[in-house]
Parts: C-alpha cells; structure tokens; sequence
C-alpha cells in the first residue's frame, strides 16, 4: 500500500522537532483536519491542556472557521445556505468519495450545512469562476467540496468531485483563511494570506467585487463575539442554579469518551 510521506505532520517535525510529542500517534496534537490538498489555517496544541481547551470549543460549537475558494461557474446568488445530507460513497471504485443523500450507494447520510458567500466574479485560464467564501457550519468529510459540487460549481481544481475531470491547475482551489477559537485563557485567531489573488496566480483575473473580504470576515468575527457573549451569560446562568443547574449540563458516558479519545491523540471534526 502507498503512503504520502511528505506530510504536515514530518514537515513539522523537521522545522519543529522541539515541539514534537511522542506520546501522540501523530506526533502533534492536531486540534482539526484539513484536507490534503488544502491549505491555510490549521491549529496544533502544545499540550493537553490547550488541547482540552481547543476541544471544548469545538463541541460547543464556539469556533469560526472560514475558507476560500475559486469554484468553477458564475455563481449567481450572493448568499447561499447549501443543507445537503452527506454520507460515504459505498459505490465501487468510488469509496474514497463522500456523496449527499439521494445518490446510489450512499451510505449513512448525515444532515450538514455550509454558508457560501460570493466574493468576486472572473476567470481562471479564460474560463468563468467565482471566488467565494465558505463557512462550514457542520464538519463532515469532504463537506465544502461535496456541496459545491452538488450546486454545480465544483472548485477549481478538485479533481475528485469534478467527475475526474479538473485536472489542470496546479492545486485544488480551497483554502482554510480564517480561524478563531476562543479558549477560556486566550483569544486564538488567525487568517491566512489570501493566495487567491492575481499577484500570486496570474492565472486568476478578477472582473468585479461582489463583497469586499474584510467586511464578510468582520461580520464573522461580531457574529463569533456575540457568540461567545451567550456562552458566558448561560454559563454564568447555570452556576447561579447551583447544583441542579450544572447537572443538566452534564456530559453523556458517550461524550466522555469521546473527549477522552481526542485528548489521548486528536481531535476529529
């Protein structure tokens, strides 16, 4: 069987070896996935107490995380709530696929929601994309490049879910660009450089400004702080109840599990 061995996970070891943890399988306590062939924002806790702060995050459901991408297609909407249930492709030769409800072999569909937001309008190599940004509201496999797909408009370069026929460019055109965790110690957020932009990519030549980038990410981040505002007041609410207040926000058996798992090595999404 094959495997990558240019990874993140050695390229960290390399650039970081004093950071490295051999108590974990992976060597780093990744705290979420991004796609191979993704790039952008990913966050790595430092021990098991960043990760268990990272992790409450996560469950509660606290964290904002946005991408961009170049999708194939004019995309005519500025706004789009994409709600397709997504499960495993069980079809031959296609198991390494994720698919959405309704479609033959699809196994175990899960409900799942992403928010796409039209940035620009242009073209790549001469022909018509958009670029867009994506908010993954739910985290299921695949899920950014199975809804795209499923509205037809497949992200450039995404061979997979482009019926095996976006082979040009030189990467898949998704990039993770913004982060924001907000730990009980410290604030975490982070935004990647764009490289969606013709100074990096000339093939990449932008025709008009839908929404400005900065606007939509400032919307995210008032939307992340209210948020979290509402997490504390409830917080706050269920010590004032005392007892009875915090056992209903008791963990399930099946939660401390969970939790316990990631903690030993690493968060799944």
């Amino acid at each position: 069987m094959w495997y990558e061995t240019l990874t993140l996970q050695s390229q960290l070891k390399h650039r970081f070896p004093e950071l490295a943890d051999p108590d974990t399988y992976y060597g780093f306590r990744f705290c979420h996935q991004l796609d191979f062939s993704t790039s952008g924002a990913l966050c790595v806790a430092l021990n098991k107490a960043a990760a268990g702060s990272a992790y409450k995050c996560f469950k509660e459901r606290l964290v904002t995380k946005a991408y961009l991408a170049l999708v194939r297609g004019h995309v005519s909407q500025s706004r789009m709530s994409i709600r397709y249930a997504i499960g495993k492709n069980t079809t031959e030769g296609m198991t390494h696929m994720m698919c959405i409800e309704g479609t033959e072999g699809c196994e175990n569909p899960k409900p799942c929601q992403s928010e796409l937001i039209v940035l620009e309008h242009g073209s790549y190599s001469g022909d018509p994309v958009t670029k867009v940004l994506l908010q993954p509201l739910t985290g299921r496999t695949h899920q950014l490049r199975v809804h795209c797909s499923a509205i037809g408009h497949p992200i450039v370069g995404d061979f997979t879910y482009s019926h095996r026929q976006d082979s040009n460019p030189y990467r898949m055109m998704l990039h993770a660009y913004y982060l924001r965790i907000p730990t009980g110690k410290e604030l975490i957020e982070v935004c990647a450089p764009d490289p969606f932009v013709t100074a990096m990519d000339s093939n990449w030549v932008p025709q008009n400004v839908t929404q400005r980038l900065e606007d939509v990410i400032q919307e995210l981040k008032d939307k992340g702080t209210h948020k979290e505002e509402e997490e504390e007041e409830s917080q706050e609410a269920a010590r004032e109840e005392g007892a009875g207040g915090e056992g209903s926000r008791e963990e399930t058996e099946e939660q401390r599990v969970q939790c316990e798992q990631w903690l030993a090595e690493w968060a799944l999404e």
